[in-house]
């Protein structure tokens, strides 16, 4: 329904901004209701150029943004303080965890999408879908066994059952009237009691073992997990690049090792993509200097 808010959340850092902008870009770019969408941008601080960059959206598309600095945020700290983080899972993405309470009261249904994705259909279609109940709507994780077992599939078989569908967490169509009669956080706090934090694959695991067998299954083409190279003839409607290898690579497009790697350094834009690109060959030699 044109004039009805599409709310979109998305959790990065100042070293992701360059992706968090193209994902909203291929988002705003594949739709008919531009002005519609919200994005609640849930972030630690952001230098003054990046947060322009980011600003742009709303200069050509319309779309609006809202600002969180989670790193002012009390209870966003609280909660991650002892949560297990990594180089490629920073603390950050565990925002997604507090959407029902981060997020103001009026905004009753969010898209959460990581922001190693791209969008090439309507996010209104994948928006309007009837949740038939659930709390949430997700995508199957297309290699949910070993996520859940890890080696030789042993390892958390009293966590979870491998016969049960398992989803990835990298986008969520989320009730957050639901989301927020469930008490995520309190949920959180219980896991964290049973003293099997170190044995689980960050928050995804979390909410798989919160919403086990409460959430509504969508088609794969709503997360084209690992997309690579041959999905582009699978017609995906989002590309979310799980690989090493990631489209935002200088040579991603001429080796064709992710999926429309050339169509998404044009959705970036090709100033932002090849200034990204300085931004981590600098992050690169800091780290190697800072290693010898």
């Amino acid at each position: 329904m044109t004039g009805t808010p599409i709310h979109i959340a998305l959790t990065f850092d100042d070293n992701f901004w360059a992706p968090a902008y193209a994902l909203m870009r291929s988002i705003c770019l594949s739709s008919r209701r531009r002005a519609d969408i919200v994005f609640h941008l849930l972030h630690l601080p952001l230098t003054e150029q990046h947060m322009a960059d980011l600003g742009a959206i709303t200069t050509e598309f319309g779309a609006s943004l809202v600002w969180y600095n989670l790193s002012d945020n009390a209870e966003f700290e609280h909660v991650v303080r002892d949560l297990p983080t990594s180089t490629q899972w920073p603390k950050v993405v565990y925002g997604r965890l507090l959407l029902g309470s981060l997020l103001p009261e009026h905004v009753e249904r969010v898209i959460y999408l990581d922001c190693d994705m791209m969008v090439r259909d309507p996010i209104e279609t994948l928006y309007d879908t009837d949740l038939a109940g659930f709390p949430l709507a997700a995508v199957r994780d297309s290699v949910d066994p070993f996520i859940m077992g890890k080696r030789d599939m042993v390892q958390n078989r009293d966590l979870f059952e491998y016969a049960d569908p398992y989803f990835n967490s990298g986008m969520l169509l989320i009730d957050l009237v639901a989301w927020r009669a469930i008490d995520i956080r309190a949920q959180v706090t219980e896991l964290a009691a049973r003293g099997i934090m170190s044995r689980l694959y960050y928050d995804q695991d979390m909410l798989n073992l919160i919403f086990h067998n409460n959430w509504l299954a969508l088609p794969w083409r709503w997360n084209t997990i690992d997309a690579h190279a041959a999905h582009e003839g699978m017609n995906p409607a989002i590309l979310h690049y799980t690989r090493k290898a990631k489209p935002w690579g200088v040579l991603s497009g001429i080796l064709h090792s992710s999926a429309h790697a050339r169509f998404y350094r044009h959705v970036m834009t090709n100033e932002l993509f090849y200034r990204f690109a300085r931004h981590r060959w600098r992050r690169w030699w800091k780290k190697l200097l800072r290693l010898s």
